[in-house]
């Protein structure tokens, strides 16, 4: 009974944690350019495409930091 209790909060923290961070990978995407004429959705969304199209998905997760890279090198933070 004891173990099945700890597999049930270990699961439920890993949960947690697995939530937590998807949600703070959304928020750390840039999205305000540093250029007032850049800084709309159709300049963005060209870029995020652009960026996307560079640094196709790895299944590791590493081209989501390739992604934030080159949106930074095009101004957006």
């Amino acid at each position: 009974m004891t173990a099945y209790i700890f597999g049930r909060h270990l699961m439920e923290l890993a949960f947690a944690l697995l939530v937590g961070s998807i949600l703070m990978g959304c928020s750390l995407y840039p999205d305000i350019n540093t250029d007032p004429a850049k800084n709309n959705k159709v300049t963005f969304r060209q870029d995020a495409l652009d960026c996307a199209q560079s640094y196709p998905d790895s299944g590791s997760g590493v081209h989501v930091k390739q992604r934030i890279a080159c949106m930074n090198l095009k101004g957006w933070h």
